[in-house]
């Protein structure tokens, strides 16, 4: 197998695809600075950010399967970040309180040898709990709002304000294996024989 180089330094998305090839790969962090771009749709701007982080790590190698992404949530069109702070995470758990939201990753794989490259996205709709003032604060003391886009973590303590969600979980957490292990598949990587 090719190597695999994960252009990312979330530990999430690291422990995800050491789940599907093991942890037979090497993290190589993109230093793309992602900028909002009020003119593309989320889906847009995720696999753009996506892409152009493949682009900056495939110019430091000469080979090797790149795997980049980017996942944004979105709440009434809008995309909501990290939270600057407790008080920013506590406004956006606020608005997320009862709505339908979504997690919308892009995700790219690109062979550097030879230019090969993908760029898809995966949307998972979320409905989330209603949460009284008393409840959000409770989650945001837990500190896992930090870091995260949306302020909430589904796959921690977050899972209690999640009432179901319709796609898949992975991409919640910000790598869709799914879609994943199908786009690995056309670069010659079956993820059950690795």
């Amino acid at each position: 197998m090719k190597k695999v180089i994960l252009a990312s330094a979330s530990p999430r998305r690291s422990e995800l695809l050491s789940t599907l090839i093991g942890g037979d790969f090497e993290i190589i962090v993109s230093s793309y600075d992602e900028k909002a771009f009020d003119d593309l749709a989320p889906v847009d701007l995720v696999m753009y950010h996506s892409r152009e982080k493949a682009i900056d790590v495939a110019g430091k190698l000469n080979e090797g399967i790149i795997i980049s992404a980017d996942t944004v949530v979105v709440c009434d069109g809008d995309i909501l970040g990290k939270p600057d702070d407790t008080e920013d995470a506590e406004r956006m758990l606020k608005r997320l309180s009862g709505k339908k939201i979504q997690a919308i990753s892009g995700i790219t794989v690109m062979d550097v040898a030879t230019g090969l490259e993908v760029t898809e996205y995966e949307i998972t709709d979320i409905l989330m709990r209603k949460m009284s003032d008393t409840f959000i604060m409770k989650y945001i003391n837990t500190g896992e709002t930090e870091g995260k886009a949306g302020a909430f973590a589904i796959q921690g303590k977050g899972a209690v304000l999640v009432e179901r969600i319709e796609g898949d979980f992975f991409n919640v957490v910000g790598l869709p294996l799914f879609r994943l292990s199908r786009m690995m598949e056309i670069f010659g990587i079956d993820v059950l024989a690795v």
